[in-house]
């Protein structure tokens, strides 16, 4: 097998069979998809069941009791035969040329990791918003002469192929939330050679019903995530890029964990988190006025922002926090 899918699944039966459709009709023919039903209550299995009868060469189907997003693509990793890994979110969807495409890239560049771009859509397909990865970039990206990388990349887990070694002491961190924010900018530090493509392969559906609407204390995974990634860096071989360190401190830990932190409605809950914020920064030395001068992909990215998120870093970076809670 060239490629390995890992697909975990937890109540799903209404977008399911698009997600399973797009993976079983890839044009890279060498690949399985590895479903992993994570304790679903609904007709979720019905359907894998379904899809593995009709293409038992290419489906492998799993169940396991409830353990979450990490714990069910833990389990998928033990699974899987493919030189390469890479995992789709059950209520996504991607473009039939995805892992072609990306696997002959990993091949002809000898790159440990291949990323894509992905647009967010509506759940009528329509496309809401377009996120470009790496745009200053070349397709092949040697990382200890382009390691600004480190610090201006999305951290989904979905939109990229992992060489399977890179797995092999690392896993997803089970029971928190933004686990590939504490576990892909590590493998990444394993890597030596990243590729890209510009193509919109991957479809991330932003559902209605999405628990990630609900904005709670679970946030402070995000810092707790940054200081996971603190530890791997200072033991690889990077450990002397500190401004890259700096740069993705700034990303995930400030602008990352204040754009959750923007839709707590809890006054106590934000308090706590803001404190939190405020500590992470004091210890790391990270200042106002480098977060204001943080450029990612070589632009100013306060800057860049939309007119109300820049309002709203404005506001707390100036202590007008007070100002804030009234906005929300």
């Amino acid at each position: 097998m060239k490629v390995s899918i890992i697909v975990p699944v937890f109540n799903v039966e209404n977008y399911l069979r698009k997600c399973l459709d797009s993976l079983v009709t890839q044009t890279l023919e060498e690949i399985e998809i590895i479903v992993v039903n994570d304790g679903s209550k609904d007709n979720s299995q019905r359907i894998i069941d379904e899809f593995q009868q009709e293409f038992p060469t290419k489906i492998k189907s799993f169940q396991k009791e409830n353990g979450g997003l990490s714990d069910a693509r833990n389990f998928g990793l033990q699974h899987t035969t493919g030189e390469f890994i890479g995992f789709v979110d059950s209520d996504d969807y991607v473009s039939e040329h995805m892992f072609a495409e990306m696997y002959e890239l990993a091949k002809k560049h000898d790159a440990e990791m291949v990323v894509c771009n992905l647009q967010k859509v509506d759940e009528k397909g329509n496309v809401t918003q377009k996120l470009t990865q790496i745009p200053n970039m070349p397709e092949k990206i040697d990382l200890d002469t382009h390691f600004s990388v480190f610090s201006d990349l999305s951290y989904f887990a979905c939109n990229k192929i992992f060489k399977k070694e890179l797995f092999q002491n690392k896993k997803f961190k089970k029971g928190v939330h933004f686990e590939d924010i504490q576990l892909i900018p590590q493998l990444l530090l394993e890597c030596e050679t990243i590729a890209q493509t510009q193509k919109y392969h991957y479809q991330y559906l932003e559902r209605t019903d999405s628990i990630t609407k609900t904005h709670t204390e679970k946030g402070l995974d995000i810092l707790k995530a940054v200081e996971d990634v603190e530890n791997a860096f200072r033991n690889s071989k990077y450990s002397s890029k500190t401004n890259e360190l700096k740069n993705f401190q700034i990303l995930e830990g400030v602008y990352t964990f204040l754009a959750y932190l923007a839709f707590v409605k809890d006054a106590v809950t934000y308090k706590k988190m803001s404190q939190q914020l405020k500590e992470f920064m004091a210890t790391r030395n990270i200042s106002v006025s480098e977060i204001l001068r943080y450029k990612r992909f070589g632009k100013n990215y306060i800057l860049s922002l939309p007119l109300k998120k820049k309002i709203f870093y404005l506001l707390y970076f100036f202590g007008q926090e007070k100002l804030i809670r009234k906005l929300i």
